[in-house]
């Protein structure tokens, strides 16, 4: 490829609730509602009426949802539950990340934090079920990036030993 594609343009997935929706992203993470869409689309050889809704990320990309007015539509298009290795990461500064789960837990959602060591990272699922994560990056991330290259072919040539020498709770137990 000559050019990389410049950055995220939008993220989309469904919604049973274009308000729930609304609420989580608006009201209690502060993202603005940068477009909601009422569309007919020929899709599968059908007309189909949706709503998609854009809310707005720093770097001008977005989250977008859809949902179909046609509920066997919605039904067969939803989106499925899936794990939390299945989902979006959003680079935030400490004091965002620290804001985001203030408002959360005072919202009454249940973000959880871990560590990775090279990142910090606070998880959360929306109301759609799509986990968030909120990423703060460590100070020698781009450092750390490049001595993990060297772990991708540790990993593909079997080798399963752990290399978080930038985790303090497992340094000791790596030998690191």
């Amino acid at each position: 490829m000559k050019k990389l594609p410049m950055r995220l343009h939008h993220h989309a997935y469904t919604t049973d609730d274009h308000a729930k929706t609304r609420y989580f992203y608006e009201e209690v993470l502060g993202l603005p509602l940068a477009d909601m869409d009422i569309e007919r689309e020929l899709l599968d050889d059908e007309w189909v009426d949706l709503g998609h809704a854009f809310y707005e990320l720093g770097d001008g990309s977005a989250l977008a949802f859809f949902n179909f007015a046609d509920t066997e539509k919605q039904a067969a298009w939803k989106a499925k539950q899936r794990s939390i290795f299945i989902h979006i990461s959003l680079l935030v500064e400490r004091s965002t990340q620290d804001e985001i789960e203030s408002r959360l837990t005072d919202a009454g959602f249940r973000p959880f934090t871990l560590r990775h060591g090279f990142c910090t990272s606070l998880y959360v699922k929306d109301p759609n079920g799509l986990t968030l994560e909120f990423t703060v990056d460590h100070e020698d991330a781009s450092d750390i990036a490049r001595e993990m290259a060297v772990s991708v072919r540790r990993w593909l040539e079997g080798d399963r030993k752990a290399s978080h020498r930038w985790r303090a709770d497992l340094a000791e137990s790596i030998g690191a």
